[in-house]
């Protein structure tokens, strides 16, 4: 077990992500009430030597200025990973989050002349008739798994058919996106929980292939697909992104093959799991749920960003010091790491009154879960709204009745705060 400094809390353990969600919750509000943010030894992982701990940060006020900062706060070398990332894994997810300008900035300048807000309003109309497909299958069920079913089928679709990916290969994408999200989850390594001793030096490694093996086969299909399209531009969002070219600039075939990975793997998973927590939460706060029924048009845009809140799919980012500073009153030194913990700032009583309530009224409303202001903004997340208002306009239009049942089968991860499997049941149908 990683030894914690200045704490009983151990965040680079894997049982702690594996607690009840409400304990977890209860302990970043125990770390976001001390004075100063803790330290914490790094996790270990294969091949990669372990570096001198991070810094975890809690408050609302603390990330919101990390972000603002990127200066102070680097992306670099790694932003998505506690250790550096090493040569190899960084040839697949090497991607502009772990970046600063003028790096950051000019591949963000590249891709946001392919992937723009008009873009994405072009294809509403297919990500509605998408949705309504789904609900289709749902209503003829009557009861299944959600996440399968719904949740993940949307976004894995729309990413998949926008960059012009075969439909044979959807099944492959989906499948490998989950693998690079895993981390530990004993689903996904293969080592069972109760395995003891043997589960501390067998998950790491396990871990590690399974990553390098899925970034490979999602790097292939980027190359070929981008080759493809060199040769026979269309209309989908690889054509423009390999073609793209401004004042003389270009992609590489790296870093086409990088954001590909990106793209895919973030397209699917916030989505996915903001969607999930959708029906769980609705499920649990009836009021609310009628509440959002009842005017739908009204109140979404309030829903969704209540839903993003409180449920922070993606839960924590890393930023490197570029020199030494003084973040309220935590003294930082060149080179120490911090991660983020937008879990932990979305829930900040100093920002969100009453912050455990699920309130879809609530405004204003400055969750973290698209990450904090500044360069590193989610790129997609006028994407994630489109979808996710898509999918629950028809599903409220045509089966008002569905509810979550029984417990989520929850992701055991530090990075997301994934369901992988969540019972649904319609009584009735419209």
């Amino acid at each position: 077990m990683a030894t914690v400094l200045g704490t009983d809390i151990d965040l680079s353990d894997n049982s702690f992500w594996a607690l009840p969600y409400d304990q977890r919750m209860a302990a970043f509000a125990e770390l976001r009430a001390r004075a100063t943010a803790p330290l914490f030894a790094e996790p270990r992982f294969p091949l990669i030597k372990p570096g001198p701990g991070y810094y975890a940060l809690t408050r609302h006020a603390d990330i919101v200025a990390a972000s603002r900062h990127p200066e102070v706060f680097s992306s670099e070398p790694a932003s998505n990973s506690i250790p550096d990332m090493p040569r190899f894994l960084a040839t697949y997810f090497g991607s502009m989050i772990n970046m600063d300008d003028p790096r950051h900035a000019r591949l963000r300048r590249i891709v946001s002349r392919a992937f723009t807000p008009k873009l994405v309003t072009g294809l509403k109309a297919e990500i509605e008739a998408t949705a309504a497909q789904i609900v289709d299958g749902l209503l003829a069920r009557r009861t299944g798994d959600f996440v399968a079913e719904a949740a993940a089928r949307l976004p894995i679709q729309v990413i998949c058919a926008m960059m012009g990916i075969p439909e044979d290969r959807h099944a492959m994408v989906h499948a490998h996106t989950n693998r690079i999200l895993a981390g530990s989850d004993p689903e996904f390594t293969g080592v069972p929980p109760d395995a003891g001793p043997l589960r501390t030096k067998l998950v790491g490694p396990v871990a590690m292939y399974r990553l390098v093996r899925a970034g490979r086969q999602l790097h292939h299909l980027a190359s070929a697909l981008g080759r493809e399209r060199r040769r026979h531009p269309t209309d989908d969002l690889t054509s423009k992104l390999v073609n793209a070219d401004v004042d003389g600039d270009a992609l590489t075939d790296q870093e086409f093959g990088s954001f590909f990975i990106l793209l895919v793997v973030a397209g699917n998973e916030t989505t996915r799991t903001a969607l999930s927590h959708a029906l769980m939460l609705l499920t649990d706060h009836p009021d609310q749920m009628e509440l959002l029924q009842s005017d739908f048009d009204r109140h979404i845009v309030g829903a969704l960003d209540e839903i993003l809140r409180y449920a922070t799919p993606v839960t924590q980012f890393r930023r490197t010091l570029t020199r030494d500073h003084d973040l309220f009153g935590t003294p930082l030194k060149k080179g120490d790491k911090v991660l983020l913990f937008y879990n932990a700032a979305n829930r900040d009583p100093e920002v969100f009154e009453d912050p455990d309530r699920f309130d879809i009224t609530r405004t204003p409303n400055p969750h973290l879960s698209f990450g904090g202001p500044g360069p590193h903004f989610c790129l997609g997340a006028h994407l994630a709204r489109t979808e996710m208002t898509a999918l629950l306009r028809e599903l409220f239009a045509r089966a008002p009745s569905i509810r979550a049942v029984g417990e989520p089968d929850r992701l055991t991860s530090s990075f997301i705060n994934g369901i992988k499997r969540l019972r649904y049941e319609i009584s009735e149908i419209e």
